[in-house]
């Protein structure tokens, strides 16, 4: 699994029900949401290929 930064928790926490998109720049991102307090939460990967 993928981790990212919680916003509202203020710590790096495991991205649960994450999903791989491509952004509009071409870029590869993670979104799902936190598992504490379900705020989403959004990581960026790098380019797409």
């Amino acid at each position: 699994m993928a981790q990212g930064r919680c916003m509202k928790c203020k710590k790096t926490v495991e991205i649960k029900n994450g999903q791989e998109i491509v952004m509009k720049n071409g870029m590869k991102a993670i979104k799902g949401v936190c598992p504490v307090c379900g705020t989403k939460v959004f990581r960026i990967l790098g380019k797409a290929k």
